[in-house]
């Protein structure tokens, strides 16, 4: 099984290759540090979720991103679909020496639909769209499609103390292309490709370790992510 691992994460860093640059260099490889939680009531469709993340520039030190998120959910019974109304606080900072940052806050509206094909493969369809209040700007919008697959590496499904490989890619769409001041953004916004390895410790608690490319209309860059992903 160790072998297994590393083969994985080897794959993974030749999938998405670095450079290691100075700290102002924007091809300099990130980290994402991610708490993700879930909460379903007893009895209950409801429940909420939402996400704490810590992005850098850099491994660790160089501040991008302090993200805020949650909202509440809805999963019908006996049902693979779930509705999502959430909030999001994002702090944005500047590359380098300087202090400079700037806020959002957004509004958005999320359904999610999961799919398992065949004995080994989980997918999930997540459709989120995006109302963005950006310092400086008119009000955004942002079309978000997320396709995600778990594949467990041992049995056919992901439970306590069995790993899993994690693939995701996201494409985002701008709404508005005016965004004030004369001043406008492509159609485009961003695209996110993602492989990592996954461990469930226990049911309801999972970690994961892997990378993400980032492609925007500018230019890439790559991401160190450790996530933990908790339900209770």
């Amino acid at each position: 099984m160790k072998k297994k691992l590393f083969f994985v994460l080897f794959v993974l860093f030749l999938f998405f290759p670095f450079k290691s640059k100075a700290q102002h260099n924007p091809d300099e490889l990130g980290a994402w540090y991610m708490y993700v939680f879930t909460k379903s009531f007893v009895d209950s469709s409801w429940g909420f979720q939402g996400d704490i993340q810590h992005r850098n520039f850099n491994i660790l030190g160089d501040l991008q991103q302090i993200l805020l998120r949650g909202g509440v959910n809805y999963k019908p019974k006996n049902s693979p679909l779930k509705l999502v109304l959430g909030y999001a606080y994002i702090s944005t900072g500047t590359q380098g020496d300087s202090d400079v940052t700037f806020a959002e806050n957004r509004l958005y509206h999320e359904a999610s639909y999961a799919v398992k094909l065949g004995k080994k493969l989980y997918t999930n369809h997540r459709f989120r769209y995006e109302l963005r209040y950006v310092a400086d700007h008119d009000t955004r919008t942002r079309y978000r499609y997320n396709l995600s697959i778990n594949i467990p590496l041992k049995g056919g499904f992901v439970r306590a103390k069995t790993s899993y490989i994690a693939i995701y890619n996201e494409l985002f769409i701008n709404g508005q292309r005016n965004i004030g001041k004369g001043r406008t953004v492509e159609l485009f916004d961003r695209n996110r490709l993602y492989g990592a390895f996954g461990y469930m410790i226990k049911e309801g608690l999972k970690v994961q370790f892997g990378l993400m490319r980032q492609t925007d209309n500018i230019n890439g860059k790559n991401q160190l992510q450790f996530s933990i992903h908790h339900s209770f």
